[in-house]
């Protein structure tokens, strides 16, 4: 047996602005590099609300990861975003002055917002109501009761593509390549103290950027769960497909909660088949990090490291 299958898999991460967030059993933490270039980490384990026994079960705690990874991510980006403003900021715009003078230090809340409501609007635009209208223009297709099987699958490869598409596309921004970057640091240090080494910028480099424990691989398996859970919904109507599929949306969720904690558990050919397409899709989300990066989930995860290694099987 391998040794890295001596540590439980209860460590997560996720890449900010110019540094990283982890999540141990029981602390949260994010290493920032700040405006003075110094590496800044806060404990944001008050962020983290115990959760009822019941949001635990099998199925039902994929729903709350992902609602409280949202809610931490949320606020330890805007505290990147923060730490990492420096003097050489661009100058404010009249628009952002009279927005500071509106808001006032709700700015940034009202913002974030904004900013997640327009982002949940076009997910569900894109990744559930077109791939059904498009299929509708298909001669035929609407009218037909017997094509649910190819319906579904012509919609979740669609979706596929347009989220390859995307990530594609903002991979090749400057900041976003940064983001990326980080995000291969955070992996790379993950598997370095699973595999029982010390957190050395040598040790960590030697190590995988792609790990199936992650958010890239839990959003590719939701979409093709996706496309099973279609087989069942028998309406041609692209509204109502998209009504179902929201509300289908917690199932799917935990389903694909269900099979990332295996393919983080276990190492054979049924997990290895399942990670597979997340594994791929990371090759575009992380990017080989620099030592500076390196550091920086260094930094974040010994901040959430269990000190009696409870973490430890």
């Amino acid at each position: 047996m391998k040794e890295q299958c001596k540590i439980k898999t209860s460590i997560g991460g996720q890449a900010l602005i110019e540094g990283v967030m982890m999540r141990g059993p029981k602390k949260t933490a994010a290493a920032v590099w700040n405006a003075e270039g110094m590496l800044e980490t806060r404990d944001f384990t008050d962020n983290m609300k115990p959760r009822p026994q019941w949001m635990r079960l099998p199925l039902i705690r994929g729903v709350g990861a992902v609602i409280e990874s949202m809610k931490l991510g949320y606020t330890t980006l805007m505290y990147s975003a923060e730490a990492s403003t420096g003097e050489d900021a661009e100058p404010e715009s009249k628009f952002d002055l009279w927005l500071e003078k509106t808001f006032g230090d709700k700015l940034m809340k009202v913002l974030g917002t904004v900013a997640s409501l327009l982002g949940v609007v076009l997910a569900i635009v894109l990744f559930l109501w077109l791939p059904a209208f498009l299929f509708n223009l298909i001669p035929g297709a609407k009218e037909s009761t017997g094509i649910g099987w190819w319906r579904s699958v012509f919609e979740g490869v669609f979706r596929l593509l347009i989220l390859v598409a995307y990530m594609t596309l903002v991979s090749q921004l400057p900041d976003m390549r940064r983001v990326f970057q980080y995000h291969g640091a955070e992996h790379k240090t993950i598997f370095c103290y699973e595999s029982l080494e010390e957190l050395t910028i040598e040790n960590v480099k030697k190590h995988s950027r792609f790990h199936p424990r992650c958010g890239t691989s839990f959003l590719v398996l939701m979409l093709l769960v996706g496309i099973v859970i279609g087989f069942f919904i028998r309406t041609p109507n692209a509204l109502f497909r998209t009504l179902i599929r929201l509300r289908l949306l917690p199932v799917t969720m935990g389903i694909g909660y269900e099979l990332i904690r295996l393919c983080g558990k276990y190492s054979n050919v049924f997990t290895r088949i399942i990670a597979a397409p997340g594994l791929w899709m990371q090759r575009i989300t992380t990017k080989e990090p620099d030592d500076h990066m390196i550091e920086a989930a260094i930094g974040a995860l010994t901040a959430v490291v269990p000190e009696n290694g409870e973490d430890r099987l």
